[in-house]
């Protein structure tokens, strides 16, 4: 019998995508052979805000700053975790800037701000679920980031090895899909990361190669509704077998620079 999934409202920190361009390549997807077409990203973003409203979500806007491409990206500015927000320390010298700005967004509102020592790259690497902080590394976030997060927070961590390119953040290849479950590729993860997945989430939903390279895990979940990348369709399909209840958008633009519905959406957790 498939279980009755229950939808919790959410709200959410968006940035508009008005200066959003590929200008640089700091990971696989990046290249300066595919420019972006700015309107069409825009239409794709201002669809996917429209979805998480109309689902009953509240979402917050982010001011967009010139030169700053990336910042579209809310989910790596920070972690928000029981009204407490862990921010950014980005790898990328490109990236940097946006820290200061997501900051100040975050005290504007009053919240308490911790500032990462090490590399990390917010909810990019960072997924609670289950009680625990899944905290993904090899390629951006370090793992002296996930002790630090584990003792601001006061959460139980449990490190992740990602050994594929493609999937540098933990975003691209695994999403909660609620409270006590996840929807991951195995493929991007370390043969060790495998086990402890495997361990800690036996019921996981396991997606193909095919479904994970169109940013099928790059999705966000209220619990029932599934806010997914429309090419992901053999995951999409089996989400809906397990009760929730999928949402397909476009946002193929952000793919150009290696990201999806989860890189441009911050989930502000005050419980």
């Amino acid at each position: 019998m498939v279980p009755r999934r229950t939808a919790r409202k959410r709200r959410y920190l968006v940035c508009p995508p008005e200066y959003f361009e590929v200008r640089y390549a700091i990971n696989p997807w990046m290249t300066a052979e595919e420019p972006v077409d700015s309107a069409l990203a825009l239409r794709q973003w201002e669809a996917l805000v429209s979805v998480y409203r109309n689902l009953g979500h509240d979402v917050e806007l982010m001011t967009p700053v010139a030169g700053l491409p990336d910042m579209v990206f809310a989910a790596n500015s920070a972690l928000v975790l029981d009204g407490r927000v862990f921010g950014a320390h980005f790898h990328a010298p490109e990236r940097r800037p946006e820290s200061g700005h997501y900051r100040a967004w975050f005290e504007r509102a009053g919240f308490e701000v911790g500032t990462p020592v090490h590399i990390c790259e917010g909810e990019g690497d960072f997924i609670p679920v289950g009680g625990v902080l899944l905290a993904g590394t090899g390629f951006r976030t370090l793992p002296q980031a996930h002790q630090e997060a584990r003792e601001y927070f006061g959460v139980p961590t449990v490190s992740l090895r990602l050994v594929d390119a493609l999937f540098y953040h933990l975003d691209t290849a695994l999403f909660a899909l609620d409270d006590d479950n996840v929807a991951y590729y195995p493929g991007a993860f370390s043969p060790g990361s495998q086990r402890v997945l495997r361990t800690l989430f036996p019921d996981a939903v396991v997606a193909t190669e095919q479904d994970a390279k169109c940013f099928g895990l790059n999705s966000l979940s209220d619990g029932h509704h599934v806010v997914i990348a429309q090419d992901a369709v053999g995951l999409i399909e089996a989400v809906a077998d397990r009760g929730y209840r999928p949402v397909p958008v476009d946002l193929s633009e952000f793919r150009k620079a290696g990201g999806g519905v989860k890189c441009c959406t911050q989930e502000i957790r005050r419980e």
